[in-house]
This record gives structure tokens, C-alpha cells and sequence, in this order.
């Protein structure tokens, strides 16, 4: 190539540069067809020009925004949002361009986060769905995988509609809950980003600063297996899929994963809800938490899933948590995905009913059985309980299940059962002495104990005697 041709090309590539830079530009969950939370003062945030002075209008409104750009160019602006309702748009005007956003609706924004019990879709519930799922008003945004070793700030995506197409691919457990949440607020729109990977430990979603902090969880992830379907080390996840977002206003986070993290259970409670603090300090946001606790699976070593699922309870003292058991929706113990994700977006929906929007639902049709202390008397155990006013039933025929019963010596046998309106009476005539009590405290419990109105008593063990998991 001659010089001439040469230098003319190195112009033109100089001022695309340029213009490019100077041009407004947004991430792409700040979109047309976004869901803005109502009532909040909304972020919206992108990069232009350094120092570049631009006016943001919305149609909901009279007033106009006006933004300062930084330095680096990055700006963001705080936009007051109305009660639920759309479609609106969104005009941002600068020197060198202008953006127009369409077909915004304004309601209940909320994160759907986890491995694969949160990203499985096209379930044979969904398919069921599809016939009836087309609701312009539920609207989808999926975060698209990536991993990086620093926080990002451009996360792919695209923000679509609830219908035949978009349903097959998004998560089952978090439109079921969507959809629970539109129904009983009025028909109001929901915004729901999933941001999900299979396969994943809690290490990986969450600042390695956080597993730094603390050498139990130090230790625990250094443990982490090596595997091809996913990245191996601390906040590689965390800094592609969830900090890029993190300027985004939600109302809250509704989380199920933990599979990933049975092989190292005992530090669990730390790095889950160190997890859950970085995100509402980067999101600048005390956003409620609601979980799913994993269900019964056959692990390969002895009290992984029970020790698992002790971790995820203490959890529950974390402020604005919630979580639902599912010990009753598993269809296949060979099986780590239960198929029934219906049930599961629903009791998640409840506890955000109850818990965030205060619809005033009985607390025990949303909160779990909890076991909350013992009494010994006579060669007999009395278990006293959270969340059950109107005392137990059993689901199907014969006696209560799971439990069992110990000595001093921790040899743990059957106990005989007997049900009473405000306690649990367990006794085993060759333990005259009872010290313990473990209830579905296994890999695979799976009890025919329910509340009054229908929800599984959370497992449970009153000893805190060491437990070492050995393979089966």
C-alpha cells in the first residue's frame, strides 16, 4: 500500500476512534423494553465523552435530568420512577448523538441467581405453560456467561417478553415466581434477570476478596474441583455476570444453588453470606435474599447434603433472608435437578408476598417449620418448633418418618414418634436416657412430616457433635 493510502487510512480510523468514544453509549441492560423498579430512584449509567454534559428526559415526567459526564468519560444518573405502569421512553441527548428508549414498563425488578436448579428451563411445566405464558408485562433479561480475573462493566444481554420463545430458554423457577408476583400485585409488570451458571460454587460468585478475608473459606476454596464446564477460582463469575449489573435498581434476589458446594459444606454459612453482603454493598442496596435449600440427592459421601443444608438454616440469621425447603418436591434422589420448579417459584413468591410486599399471608403457609428447642423428661424428648401454630400432619398413611433418637454414647436408632398441638415427643425404650435428636439430618431424608398448612419441617439436629463425611 502506498503512503498516501496508508496515512488517509490511518485518518479514518483516527476519527471512528474518536467519534466512537464521544458517542453516548449504554450497557445493555439499560435498554428499550427494560423493567425500571417503580417508586426508586432508578440508575441508569453509560460512558461518553470525557466531562461531555447531556439531559436525560423520561415521559413519565415534566422534569428534565441534566448529566455530567467524568473524567473518564463513565457517567451515571439517578431517574425517579413513578408507581407501576408503561410503556414509557427514555430520551438521553448529548452533543454528538441521541438515544431514544421505547417500551419501558415500570414494576418489580428482581435478580434470579444460582447454578443449574436456577438456570434449568423448558421444563415439562413450562411446556405446559407456553400455550398461556404471552404477557408483555413479564419481561426477561439474561445475563450471557462469561468469566473475568478483574469487574467488568458490560455485561450481553437483552431485555425480551414473556412468550412461547423466551420461556423455553429462561429460568423455570424464577418465571413461576415472576409470574405468582404478577398476579397477586395486581397485575403489575415484573422484571426478571437471570444471571446463572450450572455446575458453580458459591466461591465463584462473590469478590475473592471476600474468600481472602477469612482463612476457613480460604481454605475451603483452594478445594475447589478443576472441571471443564466452568470456571475454577474465586470471583471469576462475580466480576463478568454480576458486578456489570450492579448499578442496576432491583427489589431483590432470589437465589438456589449450593450442590456445587456439599464437598465442603463446613465453611458454606460464611461464604454465603459473605456473598450476599458484597452484592448489596456493590449494589448499594439492603435488597432482601431469598433462597432455595438444595434437595435430598444421593452424594457419594455420607452427610454431604445434610451438613449442606444445616449451613444454608443458620443462614436464616443473615437480616432480610428467607428460605424454602423442598424435601417434598423431589421425584428422583438419582437426580440433583427435581423437575417440579412450579412449586418452588411459588414458595419463593410467598415469602416475597409476605416478607417484602406485606400482603399478610399466615406465616406458617410461607415459612417452614423450624426447630427451636428440646426438653428432656422421663426418657423422653420434647421438640418445640417456629412456624407451626396449629401443630403437624402427616402426608400419605403410617407414623411420622426421620427421626431419630441418641444417647451419650451418639449411637443414633429410630425413634417412636408422637405428635402433640405444640411439640414433637420422640423416645426410644433402648436409649433410657436421650440426649439428641437428628430429624431428615441425611443425604436423602425425605419425611411425611408437614405443618398444618402443608409445608415440610426443615431438617434439623440438635447436637453439635463432630460429623466426617465418609464415602458411601
Amino acid at each position: 500500500m502506498k503512503k498516501p493510502a496508508i496515512l488517509y487510512s490511518l485518518c479514518l480510523l483516527l476519527l471512528w476512534n474518536t467519534s466512537s468514544f464521544a458517542i453516548i453509549r449504554l450497557p445493555p441492560v439499560i435498554s428499550s423494553n427494560m423493567v425500571l423498579q417503580q417508586n426508586s430512584q432508578a440508575t441508569i449509567w453509560g460512558w461518553s465523552d470525557a466531562s461531555e454534559r447531556f439531559t436525560i428526559s423520561c415521559s413519565w415526567k415534566t422534569t428534565i435530568d441534566s448529566v455530567t459526564a467524568l473524567n473518564s468519560g463513565k457517567w451515571k444518573a439517578k431517574i425517579s420512577t413513578p408507581s407501576a405502569g408503561g410503556p414509557y421512553t427514555i430520551t438521553i441527548k448529548g452533543r454528538s448523538n441521541s438515544i431514544t428508549l421505547e417500551n419501558i414498563l415500570i414494576g418489580e425488578v428482581w435478580l434470579c441467581s444460582g447454578q443449574s436448579n436456577m438456570e434449568m428451563s423448558n421444563t415439562q411445566q413450562i411446556r405446559d405453560e407456553l400455550p398461556v405464558c404471552k404477557n408483555d408485562n413479564i419481561r426477561f433479561f439474561t445475563v450471557a456467561k462469561a468469566t473475568s480475573e478483574f469487574p467488568q462493566e458490560f455485561a450481553e444481554g437483552k431485555w425480551v417478553s414473556c412468550n412461547e420463545e423466551t420461556l423455553r430458554r429462561f429460568s423455570a423457577a424464577g418465571y413461576f415466581f415472576g409470574k405468582k408476583l404478577h398476579q397477586e400485585l395486581n397485575n403489575i409488570p415484573i422484571g426478571l434477570i437471570q444471571s446463572a451458571w450450572s455446575g458453580t460454587p458459591v466461591e465463584l460468585w462473590e469478590p475473592d476478596s471476600v474468600i481472602q478475608s477469612d482463612p476457613v473459606m480460604k481454605e475451603a476454596a483452594t478445594n475447589i474441583k478443576d472441571v471443564t464446564y466452568r470456571p475454577n477460582k474465586p470471583g471469576l463469575i462475580y466480576n463478568a455476570m454480576i458486578y456489570p449489573i450492579s448499578n442496576y435498581t432491583i427489589a431483590g434476589t432470589i437465589w438456589y444453588q449450593g450442590e456445587g458446594n456439599t464437598a465442603r459444606a463446613q465453611a458454606y454459612e460464611k461464604m454465603f453470606t459473605g456473598m450476599i453482603g458484597a452484592w448489596r454493598k456493590q449494589f448499594n442496596n439492603e435488597f432482601p435474599f431469598y433462597y432455595v435449600q438444595i434437595a435430598p440427592y444421593t452424594y457419594e459421601n455420607s452427610f454431604e447434603a445434610a451438613l449442606l443444608m444445616e449451613q444454608q438454616t443458620r443462614s436464616l440469621s443473615y437480616p432480610k433472608t428467607g428460605m424454602v425447603v423442598i424435601t417434598d418436591l423431589v421425584d428422583n434422589i438419582k437426580s440433583q435437578h427435581p423437575l417440579n420448579k412450579l412449586d418452588v417459584g411459588l414458595r419463593l413468591a410467598n415469602i416475597a408476598l409476605s416478607e417484602t410486599y406485606k400482603k399478610g399471608i399466615p406465616i406458617a403457609a410461607y415459612k417452614n417449620p423450624m426447630y427451636k428447642r428440646m426438653e428432656i423428661s422421663k426418657g423422653k424428648i420434647s421438640l418445640f418448633f417456629d412456624n407451626a401454630p396449629g401443630g403437624f400432619k402427616i402426608k400419605g398413611e403410617g407414623k411420622p418418618t426421620e427421626f431419630l433418637i441418641a444417647g451419650t454414647d451418639q449411637d443414633f436408632l429410630p425413634a417412636d414418634v408422637k405428635l402433640e398441638k405444640d411439640r414433637i415427643v420422640v423416645s426410644n425404650k433402648q436409649i433410657p436416657n436421650p440426649v439428641a435428636v437428628r430429624f431428615s439430618f441425611s443425604n436423602t431424608g425425605m419425611s411425611n412430616l408437614f405443618n398444618k398448612e402443608g409445608l415440610p419441617v426443615t431438617p434439623f439436629r440438635t447436637d453439635d457433635w463432630q460429623i466426617v463425611p465418609v464415602k458411601l
